[in-house]
């Protein structure tokens, strides 16, 4: 059973920083697509950054581009989220997920993100 945990929110001030951390079980997450999405209360779940098999490329939502980037510890079966430049905009629950990109069919419980203004 693939399972997924993420780890890393918190409750930060504008501009700082945050890194998010999803430690996937399971499978071998080199093979497969890495994402990460947000859903902010009252909002519908919006796409963040991914990185495709392997780490090959990776996309990112236009308003996270420059200031988080996505990474990949294939060694620990881990994804990773660096959020710099943090705004009171970014505040939502972060999921992580995996799948044949560009499709994801296992998801993470997600971790609170709050950032203060």
């Amino acid at each position: 059973q693939v399972q997924l945990v993420e780890s890393g929110g918190g409750l930060v001030q504008a501009g700082g920083s945050l890194r998010l951390s999803c430690a996937a079980s399971g499978r071998t997450v080199s093979n497969y697509a890495m994402g990460w999405f947000r859903q902010a209360t009252g909002k519908e779940r919006e796409f963040v950054a991914t990185s495709t098999w392997s780490g090959g490329s990776t996309y990112y939502a236009d308003s996270v581009k420059g200031r988080f980037t996505i990474s990949r510890d294939n060694d620990k079966n881990t994804v990773y989220l660096q959020m710099n430049s943090l705004k009171p905009e970014d505040t939502a629950v972060y999921y992580c997920a995996t799948g044949p990109f560009p499709k994801y069919d296992y998801w993470g419980q997600g971790t609170q993100v709050t950032v203060s203004s």
